[in-house]
């Protein structure tokens, strides 16, 4: 009965104070960056077109609702095999769909990928859904994408994890943590302000660092709910609560052998604290991970405001894939 209890209190928290400011923020991160779009950013987002190839939509690879993906295939069918880039949606965990970003996924179809879009149940004041559970919605998902391209001919012999904001933390724990239970490899992983690990210290923006009654438990609730666990402010102030934290938080399954990385990150971010990325950098750094980290230094979580560092991630992230997942006979 007592476990029983404990469940019930995590999934029946309320989007409260700085939770609410969180998701909010999140969402009016993504938003800016798409309305603030320069010429040369059309090289790399581009409208569907069937001279591209083939899209698939509202592939199941679940029982949930949310639980659908779309697959871009390549004009080119003749191969031997194709390189997967699965780019994840943005949203703040609670919002967005595999459609906002189209035009990214038929940009790397263009190029010669086979490329996926996964939605995952997003969290709601009436469901249980928190990063943890969608973290292992796209760990399902991988095998049904790649059984999918292969019955339509497309033999997946790599795989890229890529995806903004939200999208990008999901990313990057496929790629650190799960990665090696991929039914293929993955060489890279790549995205933008995605959070990548839950150290009080460094979520300033919100508070979290004042070591005050109130900030331990603001911290608690926001934490907890996306970790799905109950968390105490007295864990929170004795340090107990990052191991529960460690599920969902990318810098923790940085090891040498992991993956390269390609990120950037807003010097202002209001919503993914700029810290954190700077101790993810400090992991990749330590663990002599190959990588490349880009920090705009004017933006904040839409990165609206440093076009030329944004091109230049942009410019990286194609030439790592060039590297690391070049298409066949290119």
């Amino acid at each position: 009965m007592r476990t029983k209890t404990k469940e019930k209190k995590v999934r029946d928290v309320p989007l409260g104070i700085g939770i609410l400011a969180f998701v909010l923020a999140f969402i009016g991160g993504v938003v800016s960056k798409f309305a603030i779009t320069p010429s040369w950013a059309k090289e790399y987002s581009v409208p569907w077109s069937e001279a591209f190839g083939t899209l698939k939509t509202d592939l199941p690879y679940g029982d949930g609702e949310a639980n659908k993906f779309d697959l871009y295939l390549p004009k080119d069918n003749t191969k031997k095999s194709y390189g997967l880039v699965v780019y994840l949606h943005a949203g703040g965990f609670t919002s967005g769909d595999k459609s906002g970003d189209s035009q990214m996924l038929s940009w790397l179809c263009s190029k010669g990928y086979v490329a996926c879009g996964i939605n995952y149940t997003l969290r709601t004041n009436t469901n249980y859904a928190n990063v943890f559970t969608q973290s292992n919605e796209i760990k399902a998902a991988i095998p049904k994408v790649l059984e999918a391209a292969e019955e339509e001919g497309y033999s997946i012999d790599k795989l890229a994890m890529a995806g903004g904001s939200a999208g990008h933390t999901l990313a990057m724990l496929y790629a650190y943590r799960d990665a090696a239970e991929s039914p293929a490899p993955v060489v890279l992983t790549f995205g933008a302000v995605g959070p990548s690990c839950f150290h009080t210290e460094d979520w300033d923006n919100y508070g979290f660092d004042q070591n005050t009654e109130e900030s331990a438990q603001g911290a608690a609730g926001l934490f907890g709910l996306m970790a799905g666990k109950e968390i105490t402010a007295e864990e929170i102030r004795s340090g107990a609560y990052l191991e529960k934290m460690k599920p969902i938080s990318p810098v923790d399954w940085i090891a040498p052998d992991s993956v390269p990385t390609v990120v950037a990150y807003g010097a202002h971010d209001r919503v993914q604290p700029f810290k954190a990325s700077l101790r993810l950098k400090a992991a990749l750094e330590e663990n002599g991970v190959d990588y490349q980290y880009f920090a705009c230094a004017h933006s904040g979580h839409g990165l609206q405001n440093d076009n030329a560092v944004y091109r230049q991630w942009m410019e990286t992230v194609e030439a790592y894939l060039d590297k690391y997942m070049p298409v066949e006979g290119s």
